[in-house]
């Protein structure tokens, strides 16, 4: 992935548009293959109740916004992500901890970049998927009809709802998960007879993929529980005033609603979605 590593025979010799694609790849890859498992999970944790929300019909419901959503948050993710690494790679070469440091910056840095795609996309999707409306397309226009009695400010506010949790869940997130990626693929590679190949195959990036994910999204899920509430409400949410209520309503347990399909989701798409970019990344960097 270095430039010092490009060759005569890389394809795509600026490491920045590499990410971009190998991004996009991976971001349109996990979240069509995966989207049935994320709309259960929405519906478990709508506040109306998993079968008064669909149950298990229309699983696809939404699939629209995602499939137009994927890439372009996925690339956008990546591409910060890597150049964040190089640009703090001075500064934590030699330490461990400090290689993890500047790992969770720069993921840090690439979820709040990927969010000004992803937070619409989700706003749309989910209340597809939780029966709001009956497609994507049409969650979309009810949100920008608004223009006309509400103004483009409130238009803008709905379409980013929830924009302020999912940094607070996807941070979190992105801190546990990455480091732990990024240091199993070092010892992987450290375990190799000289001379080391630079980098992993795809299927090992998504087997420690997958495992990082599983245990990222099992300590963040009542982040997620959040996040799906206030993008689910038909009025905005004080994020502390929807904590307390949920708390003293429905109690401790309903924030780790969702928690089976979540991880097994995030498991199952951590493998497919470092898996495909490692994949589309090691394909893009030599022919």
């Amino acid at each position: 992935m270095d430039e010092k590593l490009s060759s005569p025979n890389t394809l795509v010799e600026s490491p920045y548009l590499r990410s971009l694609l190998a991004g996009a790849v991976a971001g349109t890859t996990v979240d069509t293959s995966l989207f049935p498992l994320d709309t259960l999970k929405t519906r478990l944790q709508s506040s109306t109740g998993f079968w008064a929300s669909g149950g298990f019909r229309g699983i696809y419901d939404g699939i629209g916004s995602a499939v137009v959503g994927s890439a372009p948050g996925a690339a956008l993710f990546f591409v910060t992500y890597e150049a964040s690494k190089r640009f703090f790679a001075p500064y934590t070469k030699g330490s461990s901890y400090g290689e993890a440091g500047g790992h969770m910056a720069a993921a840090s840095l690439g979820e709040i970049a990927a969010c000004a795609v992803r937070v619409p996309t989700e706003v749309v999707k989910q209340r597809a998927q939780a029966k709001q409306h009956p497609s994507s397309l049409s969650a979309l226009t009810f949100i920008l009809n608004q223009r006309q009695t509400h103004g483009f400010a409130h238009v803008w506010r709905e379409l980013y709802r929830g924009w302020g949790i999912t940094v607070l869940r996807e941070v979190p997130f992105t801190i546990i998960q990455f480091p732990l990626w990024e240091g199993l693929k070092k010892w992987s590679l450290q375990q190799r007879q000289p001379p080391r190949p630079a980098e992993v195959t795809a299927a090992e990036s998504a087997l420690y993929g997958a495992a990082s994910g599983a245990i990222a999204a099992g300590l963040t899920t009542p982040l997620d529980v959040l996040k799906t509430r206030m993008m689910l409400a038909t009025t905005r949410q004080n994020v502390f005033a929807l904590t307390s209520k949920i708390w003293r309503e429905e109690g401790g347990r309903v924030f780790l609603s969702g928690i089976g399909p979540r991880t097994m989701w995030i498991s199952i798409g951590g493998a497919v979605f470092l898996g495909s970019y490692q994949w589309a990344s090691n394909m893009l960097g030599s022919r």
